[in-house]
């Protein structure tokens, strides 16, 4: 006996099961969320899936995504808890390093330069650092490889980021895992 759904529509074509287009983003944090948004507004893959140790956020956020699939085409959304690192997702999945994009570096990173510049009241563009390991509470500023225009910060004060910094530059590092936790 036919379901109504049976009955209203009829496949024409047996359905395409493997995804030609997958994106799958790690984190649905503000940057997270975003991206997402972006993806499928443009269009730019046929399957996104989301992944989140926040269950209850991963939850909802995907929730989200698939009530509002009425606005874009990507046809399928899905979410899975796993906490790894942008790494690790590039080493077991086999795919090439250029397909595999972790934003919580590069935005820890970017957070620290303009920090950097508010506290030297220089843009952010003339500040270079770098934050690695973890997005968050585990991640570590390079203080050595901190410059302004060139000029190495740490030659002009051999202390920079320690707990003997007379500046306290370390505060710059702990704002940046602060606002980590506010998306």
């Amino acid at each position: 006996m036919s379901t109504i759904k049976e009955k209203l529509i009829e496949n024409l074509i047996g359905e395409d099961k493997i995804s030609q287009s997958k994106i799958t983003i790690v984190g649905t944090g503000a940057v997270g969320m975003a991206c997402a948004i972006c993806i499928l507004l443009k269009d730019l893959a046929d399957e996104l899936t989301l992944v989140d140790v926040a269950v209850d956020k991963l939850k909802g956020e995907m929730m989200d995504l698939q009530h509002g699939s009425l606005f874009f085409n990507t046809s399928k959304i899905t979410s899975g808890k796993v906490d790894i690192l942008t790494y690790v997702v590039w080493k077991l999945s086999g795919l090439p390093a250029t397909r595999v994009i972790g934003s919580g570096c590069n935005l820890d990173s970017a957070r620290f330069r303009y920090l950097i510049g508010e506290k030297l009241g220089v843009h952010p563009t003339s500040c270079h650092g770098w934050i690695i390991g973890e997005h968050g509470d585990s991640s570590v500023p390079l203080w050595s490889g901190v410059n302004v225009a060139g000029v190495a910060l740490k030659t002009l004060d051999p202390k920079l980021g320690t707990d003997s910094d007379k500046d306290q530059w370390k505060n710059i590092h702990k704002q940046v895992v602060e606002r980590a936790y506010m998306e």
